[in-house]
């Protein structure tokens, strides 16, 4: 993958080492230029609020856990769906999850702003997926 393809990554996951691994996966891969990391739904949410004027802040891609406290991927999603088109349409999300209930699995999988479920750990081979996914979607 091009390192211009994807300027802005954002991973959102309250596990440190989840997200570690991650970006060193992002990083080892050249699959973005920039790793913005937020260890909670709602900062992310707020990161993406304060953002919102500036489109070259906000993420082409955000890598989001479904189970964290307070604000889950579930809660993210539907307050997500509330930002402006232009926000929803560069920002692609992708549920980075070790989550193997089916009923998580299908309901994340059948929201329109959910383009792909990888498990975790982020590995090269998933990154690969994803930006061929993305490729296709341009």
């Amino acid at each position: 993958m091009e390192t211009s393809a994807i300027d802005l990554v954002m991973l959102v996951d309250d596990n440190d080492t989840d997200n570690f691994i991650s970006k060193r996966i992002i990083q080892l891969t050249h699959f973005a230029q920039q790793i913005e990391i937020k260890n909670s739904g709602k900062s992310a949410l707020e990161y993406l609020e304060e953002n919102r004027n500036n489109i070259e802040k906000i993420p082409n891609l955000i890598f989001l856990d479904i189970n964290m406290p307070i604000v889950d991927g579930f809660v993210f999603l539907f307050e997500f769906e509330k930002f402006p088109a232009n926000i929803k349409d560069k920002c692609k999300i992708i549920i980075l999850s070790s989550s193997d209930n089916k009923r998580d699995i299908d309901k994340i999988i059948n929201n329109k702003l959910v383009i792909k479920f990888l498990t975790k750990p982020l590995t090269a081979d998933a990154v690969k997926l994803v930006g061929e996914e993305l490729l296709k979607r341009a």
